[in-house]
């Protein structure tokens, strides 16, 4: 089952691409690399979880704002590349959680994203990954993740 149709599967519609929203480039390829910038839980145009996890959300809502998140970076990566069938490995997610003081779940908010990623690609979505907290984020995001993937000729 290609990565499109396990989302179809779970009634999943990638969002299109979200644009950027500074100078930078929202995703690129060198070589056999896609790489996105960092991605935010955004939807129809709007933040959809703000705040502190550990604070104004749980680490439940954080999980779920990280599983939005790589959402958005899988509709990157599919705006660049065109078909996410071409995802040989998801090589890294790099994700920041903006805090609470004293907030040391890091990790189970980006599961969020990691348990998404592992659901639709599978083996090949088995990634490293990185879960640091930060006292702010843009917009105020409860989360922001990069994801890096390895792609086919």
């Amino acid at each position: 089952m290609t990565p499109e149709e396990k989302l179809a599967s779970l009634n999943i519609v990638l969002p299109e691409a979200p644009s950027a929203v500074a100078n930078y480039v929202p995703c690129l390829q060198t070589g056999n690399l896609v790489m996105t910038a960092g991605q935010l839980p955004i939807a129809e145009g709007q933040v959809q979880f703000t705040g502190k996890v550990g604070a104004e959300l749980s680490a439940e809502q954080g999980a779920k704002a990280a599983r939005l998140t790589v959402l958005n970076g899988l509709a990157q990566i599919k705006s660049c590349i065109g078909e996410l069938s071409r995802v040989t490995r998801v090589v890294r997610l790099e994700g920041f959680v903006q805090s609470a003081e004293g907030f040391q779940q890091q990790s189970v908010v980006m599961n969020g994203a990691s348990d998404f990623i592992a659901e639709i690609f599978g083996e090949v979505g088995r990634h490293t990954r990185t879960a640091i907290g930060v006292s702010e984020l843009p917009l105020n995001a409860a989360c922001q993740i990069s994801v890096f993937v390895e792609v086919s000729d």
